[in-house]
């Protein structure tokens, strides 16, 4: 774990994710308007909170699972390789899903577990980022939603989390190092 000392700086408020997640909720029942069930992927760890608003939100009939992918391990910048490290407990052939991702920046995670859950025919597969940091994308790839862009910095908060820490945070913040 990195020891070094740090202080937050809020990026993004409490009150602008709430409103935002609102909107995207929105968005989300018109695409899949009529779903018999929408299969809500979340990529632990860090889309829990997301996730879980994200849900109470939707006025869908929804199913919740969730895969674990890894290629941060307790650094700041991505090792490249992605492993899976829990996978889905059910069934997704044949059905609506919904990735919800805390942040896209290489992209390579996001890639990796489309192309697995593809391999397993859903009907429709979707994603959703609460933030996109476009400036750090080495795959071409894009979320169908995003919450917000935001520059190439590093954040925590809102579940997302500096070697297990932060992910309580009600907001999203930057890490600045102070020595």
């Amino acid at each position: 774990m990195d020891k070094r000392s740090y202080v937050i700086d809020e990026l993004i408020s409490a009150k602008a994710i709430a409103a935002r997640v609102e909107a995207l909720a929105k968005e989300i029942e018109e695409a899949f308007h009529g779903t018999d069930k929408l299969i809500v992927v979340g990529l632990l760890r860090g889309s829990f909170v997301f996730i879980a608003d994200l849900v109470r939100e939707l006025d869908l009939p929804v199913e919740v699972d969730f895969l674990e992918a890894s290629s941060y391990g307790g650094e700041m910048v991505s090792s490249r390789e992605v492993r899976i490290l829990k996978d889905l407990r059910g069934e997704i052939g044949g059905r609506d899903v919904l990735v919800v991702e805390d942040i896209v920046d290489t992209g390579f995670t996001l890639n990796h577990v489309l192309r697995l859950l593809s391999s397993r025919g859903p009907r429709r597969l979707e994603t959703i980022a609460l933030l996109d940091k476009p400036s750090r994308r080495e795959v071409d790839i894009k979320a169908t939603w995003t919450g917000f862009e935001i520059p190439d910095a590093f954040v925590v908060g809102y579940g997302i989390d500096f070697a297990q820490r932060n992910r309580n945070l009600p907001y999203i913040g930057t890490v600045r190092f102070t020595e």
